[in-house]
């Protein structure tokens, strides 16, 4: 191959589901699964005579999205008919947005090597879902409508990723963003939300500049099917491209499959343009206004997004990467031990609190955060009486551990228990003398230069106190005595 060096372009048009409560223009539960055809009306079947009519809160959700992907949103807009033929399809067009999208000229950083590489998005439209095709081998093919009239956002994106790892990377981050902000349940593999990547290359041959037909891989539903179709695609189009020159200058646009166990990507269709759909004005919802208010209400709904609060948790409490990466994985999980630490002594060690022990309860129990009987309160009460010197750090595993069979606060199972710990010198002098009398072996190696030895006294010396004994008197009382031998 004669190719002296190439560009990859990639761009991404992501389908969003929306928790609203219904579908978009009926009164149907939106809900994944169930019994296929069950969750249905002439509306969402496309019935002759049916009116659609705009879902309580589909708008404002499209808002919300808008908004924490850094979009302007339309003070006027509408919805538009898109014609096209295909089985899951039922009404023969698709309720969408076409020339007047609700939001506009947005942008996502995603970080990179210490810094950020901004995507552009170049508008996010509402529209409706289609059914959904069942495709059973070796036997037929059947359609569950019930996700026709599905709630839809489309963000579709500038061309300014050029990797694979680059568009894997984009998902990834706008799903982290639209669940922190509660827009949708962004699972993947329910089809909750589905990227199609726009992949193309910009190819330097002998001085002269050639460009690849675009290929639009359809309904990509995994961070890694994301990445392998497009490295996949980029060596096919440039093996494509040393095979036969000519084809790239009147080449059309191509609609790929993603065939996962064969590892490629399989041509479906070629189209020229959007007039292949035949746009138009839908004329049974009005064109309307979006309201100030409404915006106002969205912008609330959005407040501070995850990489931004993971940099003021790494400044204002001194936490590391993963930790911050670890609590802002959920907005609930963030929230929470931000009331935790606000009331803590110290934010950082209630961090590890819930990083380290109340987590793997959770994961144990597969709870969410909310489900838990526990408050932050809990925790922060812990931490407090830890710093305080009320307890020992090894009482504390022995109190968090009731505290959670119990939901009481750590202080009043210490205060039940009798586990307060005890600053008194003499009473801890005398288990210091004591390990020494029973420990002669220990005692003689001490002597003979083995100073690890030391700790194993001192672990002696907190069992003996049943773990009351504050570590920092115990070891200066056990070094005052051992330096008289």
């Amino acid at each position: 191959m004669s190719v002296d060096k190439y560009e990859v372009i990639i761009g991404c048009e992501i389908h969003c589901q929306l928790l609203t409560k219904t579908k978009a223009f009926c009164s149907c539960e939106n809900r994944y699964g169930g019994m296929p055809d069950t969750r249905v009306c002439p509306v969402c079947l496309g019935l002759p005579g049916a009116m659609p009519r705009i879902s309580k809160g589909y708008v404002e959700l499209g808002a919300v999205a808008g908004l924490a992907l850094n979009c302007n949103i339309a003070e006027f807009t509408k919805f538009d008919r898109k014609h096209y033929f295909y089985p899951d399809l039922v009404k023969g067009y698709q309720i969408t947005q076409y020339d007047v999208p609700l939001c506009t000229d947005g942008y996502v950083d995603l970080p990179e090597n210490g810094s950020y590489k901004r995507v552009r998005i170049e508008r996010i439209h509402l529209e409706e879902d289609v059914g959904k095709s069942l495709h059973l081998e070796g036997a037929h093919s059947y359609i569950d409508y019930n996700r026709s009239g599905t709630p839809l956002i489309e963000i579709v994106t500038k061309p300014d990723m050029n990797a694979p790892e680059e568009a894997a990377l984009f998902m990834q981050t706008v799903q982290e963003i639209l669940r922190y902000v509660r827009v949708t349940e962004g699972n993947l593999e329910e089809g909750n939300m589905r990227c199609d990547a726009n992949i193309n290359l910009k190819i330097w041959e002998n001085g002269k500049e050639f460009r690849t037909p675009i290929s639009e891989i359809k309904n990509l539903n995994s961070f890694r099917s994301i990445r392998d179709a497009c490295s996949y695609e980029v060596k096919r189009q440039l093996a494509e491209f040393d095979t036969d020159r000519q084809e790239f200058v009147l080449g059309f646009k191509r609609t790929m499959g993603w065939d996962e166990v064969k590892g490629e990507t399989v041509i479906q269709r070629t189209k020229n343009s959007f007039v292949d759909y035949r746009f138009t004005t839908e004329p049974d919802i009005k064109p309307f206004t979006v309201s100030r208010e409404l915006v106002e209400e969205a912008r609330k709904k959005v407040g501070e997004l995850p990489e931004a609060k993971r940099q003021r948790l790494k400044k204002e409490y001194g936490l590391s990467d993963f930790d911050v990466q670890t609590l802002t994985s959920s907005r609930n999980l963030v929230l929470w031990f931000e009331e935790a630490a606000k009331k803590s002594k110290d934010p950082k060690k209630a961090a590890n609190w819930i990083l380290a022990e109340l987590l793997a309860v959770l994961n144990e129990k597969e709870q969410d955060i909310t489900e838990i009987a526990i408050k932050p309160d809990h925790i922060a009460d812990l931490v407090n009486i830890v710093c305080a010197g009320t307890i020992t750090s090894k009482q504390a595993k022995d109190v968090f551990a009731e505290m959670i069979a119990t939901a009481k606060m750590p202080s009043e199972i210490v205060k039940e228990k009798g586990l307060a710990a005890t600053t008194n010198t003499d009473e801890i002098a005398a288990f210091v003398k004591e390990v020494i009398a029973e420990n002669p072996k220990a005692i003689a190696d001490y002597k003979s230069g083995k100073s690890n030895v030391v700790g194993w006294l001192m672990g002696q010396v907190m069992k003996k106190s049943k773990g009351k004994a504050t570590p920092a008197t115990a070891t200066k009382l056990l070094n005052e005595e051992l330096a008289k031998l």
